[in-house]
């Protein structure tokens, strides 16, 4: 489970800790030449004791608009992370091939968002600009400043003074300052 977290911070992924080495998020960017380019995420990873021979829980913190992914909760349907994970994948797998194929080839075949399902089978010049959109509201560096900003005191993304947990830089009030939520 360590060498998994860090072998994800050294290959220049931004990692925040939020619960020990069992829960933290990654920053997230969407793949070049997609609906989702120029997008950032921040996805939430829960590492269960059983890890690595029992899959991760991972969710998208902040909003985002396809098939495979709910809306509301930002769970991920991906048959490779729930039902066909092996020891073999590792955190890096899932940050730097399964997400960014998710999101290049959405499966509106098995849906978690219907609507999002729909629009990518019948109006696809549509479903683009609407990923477009959310990806303008909800997953732009500001809005992702903002979502870092929702979960101050709650334990999420908290700043506890020890900077060696993470290697995300903390966001200044400047940066935060005459944001809407």
């Amino acid at each position: 489970m360590d060498s998994d977290v860090i072998k994800l911070i050294e290959s220049k992924h931004e990692v925040t800790i939020t619960g020990g080495l069992n829960e933290f998020s990654v920053k997230f960017y969407g793949p070049k030449g997609t609906a989702y380019e120029g997008g950032v995420w921040r996805v939430r990873v829960d590492l269960p004791d059983k890890y690595p021979f029992k899959s991760p829980s991972i969710g998208f913190m902040n909003r985002i608009y396809h098939p495979n992914i709910d809306e509301a909760s930002g769970t991920v349907c991906l048959d490779v992370i729930n039902q066909a994970w092996t020891a073999l994948y590792d955190l890096t797998n899932i940050f730097e091939s399964f997400l960014p194929q998710l999101l290049t080839y959405p499966n509106p075949t098995d849906p978690l968002n219907g609507d999002a399902a729909s629009l990518y089978l019948h109006k696809p010049d549509e479903f683009k600009l609407k990923c477009a959109d959310y990806v303008k509201k909800y997953a732009s560096e500001t809005a992702l400043a903002q979502l870092c900003g929702q979960y101050k005191g709650t334990g999420i993304n908290d700043d506890d003074g020890d900077s060696s947990d993470s290697t995300i830089s903390d966001f200044s009030e400047d940066e935060t300052q005459g944001m809407e939520l």
